[in-house]
């Protein structure tokens, strides 16, 4: 497996061109920008630092967290944050996302239940790749999960046009089924070594 290009690195996500050593992949690819926005990515709450040259970029979140229970306000029981990429990469390719992996913490009492999604678009675009992770409680831990729809969905980036990518990420809990349970569901584990990764497959252009 070669892992090359760049990637986001963080308690969030890491975004990686993950190629065989056989698969067709463009010579170079640059991060020439990126925004984010969500309640949970407030203003203030976001480190970020995007490497020199272009290859990777560092989003490190403090208020990556949903939650639930006795005085906790309904507004916490789900966050999200949209970070938008900027990529430029030679003409003649596109790319698609086609896995992710998750790891984070959850803390769900009985009758409780939480998800995770992660939706991805291309500006302009009006088709959406989506994966959801549901969680049952009890339960209490470290998680690590492998989704793989994105290759099913087969969206991939316009040919002919660089479009932003637009990925996000969003948890919720729930408490309905048993009104006085708490529950959690974050992106920062225990070790703080969390983490999503994204792999992307590339294609060229016909």
């Amino acid at each position: 497996m070669s892992q090359r290009i760049f990637k986001f690195i963080a308690p969030m996500l890491i975004l990686v061109s993950a190629n065989l050593a056989k698969a067709a992949h463009p010579e170079w690819v640059r991060i020439e920008g990126y925004t984010y926005a969500g309640t949970g990515c407030p203003a203030g709450s976001v480190s970020d630092n995007l490497s020199i040259d272009g290859q990777a970029l560092t989003l490190l979140f403090d208020s990556f967290v949903a939650s639930v229970g006795p005085g906790v306000p309904f507004s916490e029981k789900r966050k999200n944050c949209a970070v938008t990429v900027k990529l430029r990469f030679p003409q003649g390719w596109s790319y698609s996302l086609y896995t992710v992996d998750y790891r984070g913490y959850v803390d769900l009492q009985q009758g409780t239940n939480g998800a995770q999604t992660v939706r991805y678009w291309f500006s302009g675009d009006g088709r959406t790749g989506q994966a959801t992770t549901p969680f049952y409680g009890p339960r209490t831990g470290d998680y690590t999960i492998r989704d793989r729809m994105f290759f099913n969905q087969n969206i991939w980036s316009p040919c002919g046009a660089q479009r932003d990518l637009v990925i996000n990420s969003a948890v919720k809990v729930d408490n309905s089924r048993a009104p006085f349970a708490s529950a959690m569901l974050t992106e920062d584990a225990q070790d703080h070594s969390v983490k999503q990764i994204y792999g992307i497959q590339w294609q060229r252009c016909r």
